[in-house]
């Protein structure tokens, strides 16, 4: 019968540290669902984070920091001695060691790679040159190959000599190559164990194998897999030669976490991943480079307003309407980006195709502003008995989700087009821009209609 979960997990981390009882902080740790651990550790000061880690076994502490956020694993290795931080980070998977060092500054990064043992070192270095979005650096190294000459007997035999060492890798297959290292084939382990031990590996293995290349973006990856039903793929360099394997769970991973990125940056925080438990400098300087530019248009926005105060104060009931339109038209431009930044992810478009894109968006937008315009405008006439304010109204909606869903669709190729990130299209500069046109449309058709809905 398993202990229940405290409710303040950190208390019993707290009291073990004390104790300096690693075996039974270990097990505590294992114990708790993954989101327990991330709060338990959360919750603690820095220094108690680091004691913690380090009283650990190096292949307990790396799975619990394989468990943690990028960031909350990235700071408690930089707080760790050199040597420490080696032990923990070479029990990890060869992806999750390049992705980790590369989080590092330099120097920190640098001084954990001359712990380590110099082949391990090497390797990692040559997994950290590859940028994270594509094969290579989705990649793990640890996996079987054999030489197509081996026999089904000498197999067998190493992987019986080497159990400890493969225990740990996810063996679903092992890879064949040749004299130069090329992937030419992949062995079933059904097909290895039924087979006479004399048999030669290329006999009996399968041929001419699905492989991506190293160079292979996640997307094109990620497609790969759409169309099997693989746990892994092996990785081949320009050569062919057999680099590494990626797995479906990684790109499934990278694929999540590209998408949490991409919200972050369109909700205004441009600086990677935040949590509360970071330094409140680093936290208020990520949010503020986003504010910061988000006074200034609403400024803009707010002056447009003031320039037509005496349009406002004759009709007071266009004060009602001005927030429901740049809310609508927002909504519209967003969904418009959301389309953009998909279909270039996809690459589905090029983001020289700004005419197309605008003619497919300014269609949609026609038709939904028209939709929008008739609901508000009716809403207005029947609110306050004139066709009039009705018109103002409908017609300020409908032509400002047209202008949003061309802003909207359009930025994104722009920005790639300039070499910056299309996520950084929506969130408060699409707004804000929508806003200005939408209370300009309004009280600006208000004015020139003003007898009229006086």
């Amino acid at each position: 019968m398993h202990e229940p979960i405290p409710d303040q997990p950190e208390l019993e981390v707290d009291r073990l540290l004390a104790e300096g009882d690693a075996a039974a902080l270990g097990a505590f740790f294992a114990a708790l669902p993954p989101g327990e651990v991330q709060r338990a550790l959360d919750s603690l000061p820095a220094d108690d984070r680091v004691r913690a880690i380090a009283l650990l076994d190096p292949v307990q502490a790396a799975g619990l920091v394989d468990r943690l956020p990028d960031v909350h694993a990235v700071d408690l290795v930089e707080r760790l001695d050199p040597g420490t931080a080696a032990t923990i980070v070479q029990e990890l998977p060869s992806d999750e060691q390049a992705d980790l060092l590369n989080e590092l500054d330099d120097e920190d990064a640098e001084a954990i790679l001359a712990v380590m043992p110099p082949e391990l070192a090497q390797e990692t270095r040559a997994l950290a040159q590859y940028p994270a979005d594509v094969a290579g650096g989705l990649m793990i190294t640890e996996y079987l190959a054999f030489s197509d000459r081996d026999r089904v007997q000498d197999v067998i035999d190493d992987m019986r000599s080497n159990a400890e060492r493969y225990r740990n890798y996810d063996v679903q297959y092992a890879y064949v190559i040749d004299s130069n290292d090329m992937l030419i084939g992949v062995l079933r382990l059904r097909d290895l164990l039924l087979a006479r031990k004399a048999d030669v590996v290329r006999d009996i293995m399968i041929q001419t194998p699905l492989s991506v290349s190293d160079s292979d973006t996640l997307d094109q990856v990620h497609d790969v897999f759409e169309g099997v039903s693989y746990f892994g793929i092996p990785v081949i360099d320009e050569e062919r030669r057999l680099v590494g394997v990626v797995r479906r769970s990684a790109v499934e991973r990278a694929m999540g976490d590209r998408t949490e990125g991409m919200y972050l940056k369109s909700q205004g925080i441009v600086g990677g991943e935040e949590l509360r438990s970071m330094q409140l400098l680093t936290r208020s300087r990520r949010r503020l480079a986003w504010l910061s530019i988000n006074v200034i248009l609403n400024l803009v926005a707010a002056s447009i307003i003031a320039l037509y105060q005496d349009t406002l104060a004759a009709v007071l009931a266009l004060a009602v309407f001005l927030p429901i339109i740049s809310d609508m038209s927002g909504c519209s431009g967003n969904q418009a980006v959301a389309v953009s930044m998909r279909e270039l992810t996809l690459g589905l478009i090029r983001p020289s195709e700004l005419y197309r894109v605008w003619i497919k968006e300014i269609s949609v937008g026609l038709l939904n502003g028209l939709a929008l315009g008739l609901l508000l405008a009716s809403v207005a006439w029947l609110w306050k008995g004139n066709p009039f304010l009705g018109l103002v109204v409908g017609a300020a909606m409908a032509i400002n989700t047209m202008i949003a869903v061309s802003i909207g669709g359009a930025i994104p190729l722009i920005l790639r087009r300039l070499k910056l990130d299309p996520a950084l299209a929506s969130g408060p500069i699409l707004t804000t821009v929508t806003d200005m046109c939408g209370f300009f449309l309004l009280l600006s058709i208000a004015s020139a209609l003003l007898p009229l809905i006086t």
